[in-house]
């Protein structure tokens, strides 16, 4: 995600929205999750949600600016975005691009590609 961030920022708006927690403490945690000492509790509140959102920004280091999903999961939900999923909005604001759902449909090269047709140049990740 950073590569293609760095790639297409000066072209395209490029962010990540942070929905509900995939792997919260007080749910399905993540063995790798407790190894790292990234224990979250699913937030109850949007003050929570923003400050999980800004841990994980720090965390994973991808320094790509962050959305917070409101507390009804709306975009999560008109995205089918849990637990994560690269989507393309075009500048007329229709979806020119739906990857699969994450994590193994999630593939940043395959936006890139898409990216890459909609701008008419060539991808630098081939």
């Amino acid at each position: 995600m950073r590569a293609l961030y760095q790639t297409y920022r000066g072209g395209v708006a490029i962010f990540v929205v942070y929905i509900a927690e995939a792997h919260p403490a007080d749910g399905w945690q993540e063995h790798s999750n407790e190894e790292e000492g990234i224990c979250i509790i699913q937030p109850k509140t949007f003050e929570g949600r923003m400050s999980a959102a800004r841990l994980c920004a720090e965390q994973l280091q991808l320094g790509i600016p962050t959305a917070v999903d409101s507390m009804d999961d709306a975009a999560a939900e008109a995205f089918a975005a849990w637990p994560e999923r690269i989507y393309i909005v075009g500048r007329d604001g229709r979806i020119a691009f739906k990857g699969g759902p994450g994590p193994y449909g999630f593939e940043p090269a395959e936006a890139a590609e898409a990216l890459d047709c909609i701008l008419g140049r060539e991808s630098p990740f081939e």
